[in-house]
């Protein structure tokens, strides 16, 4: 999958982060539809979704709905975390900045399925805004 934005900006810039950090934080919220389904597929009777992430590794937990309840936290955590800086991101653009930081969209597809309401140098400010944003949550 390819970027339709330099993966690396200048360092005066303002919202510079480093290139592997960004591929980092882009893989990360790639992962966000996982999240949703594994959380929706914990119902809370011990089952757990198939290619769950291992929320703990050194302490065993005996009781399922224990087990359930950590990893629902898990996956909530994640989830809240990336719609938050997306909200911080711009209030009425936020949801269009989810979307394509989710979903891979780039600034055409969003134009064209979703018709987005601004132009190319304001949606990649707040793209780049969005990943700085995370890069400090996420330290």
């Amino acid at each position: 999958m390819s970027t339709t934005i330099r993966p690396e900006i200048s360092a005066r810039k303002p919202f510079w982060i480093e290139r592997h950090r960004y591929y980092e934080l882009k893989h990360f919220c790639l992962q966000y539809p996982t999240w949703r389904k594994a959380r929706s597929a914990l119902d809370g009777f011990g089952g757990t979704p198939m290619n769950a992430y291992p929320v703990s590794k050194t302490n065993e937990i005996s009781s399922s709905t224990e087990r359930c309840a950590e990893e629902r936290l898990f996956y909530s955590n994640r989830i809240d975390m990336v719609e938050k800086v997306a909200r911080e991101t711009d209030a009425g653009l936020g949801s269009y900045i989810l979307r394509a930081v989710t979903e891979g969209i780039s600034y055409d597809g969003l134009r064209m399925l979703l018709n987005m309401p601004c132009c190319k140098d304001t949606y990649y400010n707040l793209y780049r805004r969005f990943f700085w944003l995370l890069n400090i949550e996420r330290r």
